[in-house]
């Protein structure tokens, strides 16, 4: 290999030598260095595009015979970021650096360490382009494999690797292009510590925050979320280093600092969107001067209701066999007695139960909360069926709709707040 390199090398050498002496003869006096330099530049650069263009093809070619993404996810996600591209660069590069020295050999000898420090920034940024590239490669193959969580940690390190990788390849830049020594510059950045740690603050607590979302599995971009801190609700579109966009329900668009997602209450509504399962959690206030026992008309008229007819008749046969052996079982108040806010609770229970828009997998109840100044809370709780936002607001308000009436006919009075004019 190293037999055929040199003989490349002395073909090369003596080709240009024959440039050489040519380009001088037909030059004007004294500017015939100037046409050297440039001719020399040029036959580099067209040395270098050639090889650069037959390794891509050959590269490439290779790598699209593997074109099926999921037998193959490494490779094509490595085809998909342009690896191979920054792969036929470092080669070519690296043949440039073998036989720039024969082209005009021994003249121009103050081109030559021009043209190394030329060749080595080419390295340098096309390593950094690989290093770029090989972070796009990474988000291609878990994309494919569709695992979001380990995107989102990877969009976090990936942007900590750029600003990181950005400083590292400036410096070492600057020390190929002066000739000055990697350490002479690292070793003054001691003194700027504190400053870096400063500006970079928000930079270092978002690459936290994206390890600890990614690894806890709370969070990834899709999710409908709930900042009841910012009045947001809405669906993650993204997740970068320092920010998080949330695209809001009534088509804003919200961005709050990225570590907010570790020191913020977030309600992650995800689960229930994927379950296709909302709750329904609310309340009617009934006024307590409205609650009664009721009496055995009451009873007769309420058995019309089909949802309570049997249990009326199980509780008014249970509750008469107790008041037999009870003194003064004329007087109501004495014993067990059905009321009106009672067999309604009961009535609702059954309601929803019945529901076919209910789950009929989650809970379901309806129960008294504390007395507030404003009567007696009657809360239903339970879960729709489906969580769309439009469908869900109908299956709520159809259930309390009806409740809203059908305490009429059990003779109770929903509490509002009358307005003086």
């Amino acid at each position: 290999m190293n037999d055929q390199l040199q003989e490349t090398k002395n073909v090369i050498q003596e080709l240009s030598e024959q440039l050489y002496i040519y380009i001088t003869r037909i030059s004007p006096a004294g500017l015939d260095w100037v046409f050297h330099i440039i001719v020399k530049l040029g036959l580099l650069t067209i040395i270098f595009l050639l090889f650069d263009f037959i390794f891509k093809f050959i590269i490439n070619s290779i790598f699209r015979l593997f074109h099926n993404e999921k037998q193959f996810p490494i490779l094509k996600s490595i085809y998909q970021s342009k690896i191979t591209n920054s792969v036929a660069h470092l080669i070519a590069l690296l043949i440039i650096g073998s036989i720039h020295e024969s082209i005009f050999s021994g003249a121009l000898r103050n081109t030559t360490e021009f043209i190394k420090r030329s060749i080595n920034l080419g390295l340098v940024l096309t390593l950094a382009g690989m290093l770029y590239r090989s972070l796009t490669a990474f988000r291609n193959y878990f994309s494919i494999k569709q695992d979001f969580y380990k995107i989102m940690a990877l969009n976090a390190i990936s942007e900590t690797v750029k600003i990181l990788g950005l400083f590292i390849f400036t410096v070492v830049g600057i020390c190929v292009i002066f000739g000055i020594k990697g350490t002479t510059i690292v070793g003054s950045l001691g003194a700027i510590t504190a400053v870096l740690v400063l500006v970079f603050r928000d930079t270092i607590l978002g690459f936290v925050t994206g390890l600890h979302v990614a690894t806890s599995k709370n969070l990834k971009v899709g999710d409908w979320v709930s900042i009841p801190k910012y009045s947001i609700e809405g669906n993650i579109t993204e997740i970068n280093l320092l920010t998080t966009k949330i695209t809001n329900f009534d088509k804003t668009v919200s961005t709050i600092p990225t570590y907010d997602l570790m020191t913020t209450e977030i309600k992650n509504m995800q689960v229930m969107s994927e379950s296709n399962t909302r709750r329904i959690k609310k309340s009617i206030y009934f006024n307590i001067n409205s609650f009664k026992f009721l009496t055995d008309e009451d009873v007769e008229r309420l058995k019309e209701i089909n949802l309570i007819s049997d249990y009326l008749e199980e509780r008014t046969s249970e509750i008469k066999k107790e008041k037999e052996s009870l003194e003064h079982k004329d007087k109501i108040v004495n014993g067990r007695q059905l009321t009106n806010i009672g067999v309604f609770r009961y009535y609702a229970q059954k309601y929803i139960e019945n529901d076919p828009d209910i789950d009929k997998n989650g809970t379901r109840m309806v129960r008294q909360l504390e007395i507030t100044p404003q009567g007696l809370p009657l809360e239903v709780y339970c879960f729709a069926n489906d969580s769309k936002w439009e469908r869900f607001e109908q299956i709520q308000a159809d259930i309390f709709d009806h409740l809203l009436v059908a305490s009429k006919e059990f003779e109770l009075q929903v509490m509002q707040v009358s307005v003086k004019v």
